[in-house]
């Protein structure tokens, strides 16, 4: 089945987003299940899963790498992207959100809505993605529909609609009225084969009434024609057919969400699946995708069409052990065929198609031809990373990009034996090409390697795949922030003189440089403001190059300049003795001159940390917050006498706060973290800091 390629509009293109351990890697097998992919339902905490195959997630329970499946479900195929939930892990629903057309938000039926639904619900908003909501666990003590329905109103939209409730409470949950079709589908047992249609049960029917009303008369709402009809003929005039419509253009507007719930791991999961057919979009749904000639800049329209000519955009990179080097792709138009070329128009580069394979996890069919609207993975690209487009090589075409954040922890890492260092640099550059958000780089001045990443848990992580892929042993020094530096006045202006006179030609570079603040995360901005020639053209990228070079190298004490604008407004120069390198270092000797003179500080990346404690250790998980330079944002109940904490505290105060926070509670409380903004560093806290960096 999976060779025959599928007709566009029976492709479902799914992510399962979540917060950690909501039950999104449960969900996907419970999926996989039902739809004949694996014999038996995976146990998350058994280390059986499909997709959190590799060692790392089996053993710790929790996903790491997106991992994709495809599927078959009534004549649709569904590519499903299971993603992580912890936050360290960002990166993965980001790239997998870019290139996926629908998702499943996966709530914990005992929570609600947690930090991480949020920070997902987020960026599924940003690449516009319509969602539907399944809220997991409610068969579970504690478990609850309607308060988590409730917290889905209160914290992300309240165009949040169920289209089926639970009939039963906690344990006695045995089956869902579907408010479309007024019936009933129920179990015995949720490892039933099948769900058994009836009637809706009698003490329900007003309550099943109300929330049809309800579900239909705002999902009418987003489609004029359907609402001009409503009007009309009123709810029951409309068929079971015009109501799964006019759900569907209310999901595809992205303002509507339709809401299911159950236990991930059984027959339910059916109904599921059902709203993924009838509700979240196909390729064609999305339509036509936008992107820029490499060359004239000029904007290209691709419609999802396999007669158009090939783009697609490779979103995930992976090191195989067995076939090398595999790039996760999405086609959005045209066809690619196994031992044919493309062009990477990122880099200009052709490229041979080796095999391609569909996915299941970290297993693999290999098939001849990918069409439109479809993901899958190639084997063997050398140049291609993730964020690069490929495509027709007569038709080039860059798509947008993904973009990712700055890591802000820092670890400095070497090999235990001297034999390893080459097998560490090879391990190291393989895991960066895979992951976006790790960084390596060497420190020029202690000469060692410097690896950063969004958290202690992805670098401990990538530092134990090191191990285990790789074979190679490494000693790992203390978790560092990852400061910048920025300066807080205007208008400074700065001269950058470099004279040098030592018999024959000289050297002679001169500028005048004015700075100012850039706006908050707008980066470097370089203004030429040259007039008359007083500082030639061909000089003016030298002067850019020593002014960037010294900004990276950090002025007070190592660590990036950011968020600054620089102009070249004067110099000078001379006949015989400028040059570029002469005008570089008047760059450099400017812009140091400058920053210093600017009233320079140091920024720190600040923590949007949630903790969820029981009530009985609330005092001393804020205490211990505040004794951290944390400020106290909100603090919230829920249910069961849990409160949930939210704050935001200087990233180079949490290193090792999990551990703590476990050995304050008695190990009942959780937290989670993820980088919020930077900020001024206070004034004895940097002068420490500057003070260790001179030092060292």
């Amino acid at each position: 089945m999976a060779d025959k390629k599928p007709d566009i509009k029976n492709i479902r293109n799914l992510g399962i987003i979540a917060h950690i351990d909501a039950g999104k890697t449960t969900t996907t097998e419970g999926i996989l299940y039902r739809t004949g992919l694996s014999h038996k339902i995976g146990a998350v905490h058994e280390g059986e899963t499909t997709t959190d195959w590799m060692a790392q997630e089996r053993e710790r329970g929790i996903t790491i790498v997106a991992a994709s499946v495809t599927c078959f479900w009534k004549g649709n195929q569904i590519n499903i992207i299971d993603t992580p939930g912890h936050i360290d892990f960002t990166v993965e629903v980001e790239r997998s959100l870019r290139v996926l057309d629908g998702a499943c938000v996966v709530f914990d039926g005992k929570m609600g809505v947690e930090s991480q639904s949020e920070t997902v619900w987020r960026q599924a908003d940003k690449y516009g993605v319509p969602r539907i909501c399944f809220i997991n666990k409610i068969n579970q003590t504690g478990g609850d529909f309607y308060k988590s329905l409730e917290s889905i109103h209160q914290r992300l939209s309240k165009r949040a609609f169920p289209v089926h409730l639970p009939i039963g409470f906690e344990q006695s949950i045995n089956g869902i009225v579907d408010l479309v079709e007024m019936k009933s589908y129920t179990y015995t047992d949720f490892h039933d084969k099948e769900l058994v249609v009836g009637e809706v049960p009698a003490d329900m029917l007003d309550q099943a009434k109300k929330y049809r009303s309800l579900l239909i008369e705002n999902a009418v709402a987003e489609d004029e024609a359907m609402l001009e009809k409503y009007f009309e003929v009123g709810e029951e005039g409309l068929s079971v057919d015009e109501i799964k419509q006019a759900i569907r253009t209310a999901v595809l507007s992205g303002r509507f969400f339709a809401v299911t719930g159950g236990d991930g791991r059984g027959v339910i999961v059916e109904k599921v699946l059902d709203m993924v057919n009838d509700y979240l979009p196909s390729p064609l749904d999305i339509g036509s995708n936008w992107g820029t000639h490499p060359k004239t800049g000029d904007e290209i329209e691709r419609k999802p069409d396999d007669s158009e000519p090939f783009a697609a955009l490779a979103f995930k990179i992976t090191s195989d052990p067995f076939v090398g080097k595999l790039a996760y792709f999405r086609v959005y138009s045209g066809k690619i065929t196994a031992g044919s070329y493309v062009l990477n128009s990122s880099t200009g580069d052709k490229e041979r198609v080796g095999r391609i394979v569909r996915l299941h996890a970290d297993k693999r069919d290999e098939v001849q031809e990918v069409g439109a609207g479809d993901i899958a993975a190639i084997v063997g690209l050398k140049g291609t990373t993730t964020g690069h487009t490929l495509s027709d090589v007569t038709n080039p075409i860059v798509l947008e990009s993904i973009e990712f954040p700055e890591p802000p922890v820092s670890i400095a890492i070497e090999p235990k034996t001297k034999s390893d260092q080459e097998k560490m640099s090879i391990a190291l550059q393989r895991l960066a090409e895979e992951d976006p958000t790790f960084r390596v780089r060497v420190d020029d001045e202690t000469g060692q390697t410097v690896i950063s990443g969004m958290g202690e848990l992805h670098l401990e992580i990538l530092v134990d795949r090191m191990k285990r892929e790789f074979n190679v042993e490494a000693n790992i020094g203390q978790p560092q922030v990852a400061y910048r530096e920025t300066i807080r006045k205007d208008g400074v202006e700065a001269e950058g003189k470099f004279v040098r006179q030592s018999g024959g030609r000289g050297q002679y570079g001169h500028v005048w440089l004015r700075l100012s603040q850039n706006e908050k995360g707008a980066g470097f901005e370089f203004i030429n403001s040259i007039k008359g020639g007083v500082v030639p053209s061909e000089y003016i990228p030298a002067v850019r190059k020593g002014i960037e070079e010294s900004l990276n190298g950090g002025i007070i004490a190592g660590y990036p300049v950011v968020d600054i604008k620089v102009e070249l407004y004067d110099g000078s120069f001379h006949e015989v003795d400028s040059n570029e390198m002469a005008f570089s270092i008047a760059g450099s000797m400017g812009i140091q001159a400058g920053v210093k003179a600017a009233n320079p500080t140091l920024l720190e990346p600040v923590m949007k940390v949630v903790v969820v404690t029981p009530e009985e250790f609330m005092g001393d998980v804020i205490g211990d917050l505040n004794s951290k330079r944390g400020r106290i944002e909100a603090m919230e109940d829920l249910p069961n006498g849990i409160k949930q904490i939210t704050s935001f505290v200087p990233l180079g105060e949490m290193f090792g706060y999990t551990t703590n926070l476990r050995s304050t509670t008695q190990g009942r409380a959780s937290s989670s973290m993820e980088l919020d903004h930077y900020a001024d560093v206070p004034g004895h806290v940097a002068d420490a800091i500057i003070a260790k960096n001179s030092q060292s």
